[in-house]
């Protein structure tokens, strides 16, 4: 079943900032998202934000995303792309 994953002008914007390595697996990412849902353990320091719907992944060392199930099942949207240090979590 595929989500709908959103991502707004200032994700993408703040995506394209990115080394072009972590570009790409933020590329994989989205694409893993709409597959398969805000659960991902396989990737790096995936996490579920206690108490929350809420959900973050580093896409390497220095670099991570947050995303939240806006409606359980059907719609995720990216809400953070950036340096783990300005992460809000």
């Amino acid at each position: 079943m595929s989500r709908r994953v959103i991502t707004k002008q200032k994700i993408l914007k703040a995506a394209r900032l990115l080394p072009r390595k972590e570009q790409i697996l933020f590329v994989k990412l989205v694409k893993d998202l709409e597959d398969n849902g805000p659960v991902l353990p396989n990737w790096p320091n995936y996490r579920k934000l206690s108490g929350t719907n809420t959900y973050h992944s580093h896409l390497s060392h220095h670099w991570a995303a947050c995303w939240i199930e806006t409606i359980k099942g059907i719609e995720l949207e990216v809400t953070y792309v950036g340096s783990r240090e300005d992460a809000p979590y």
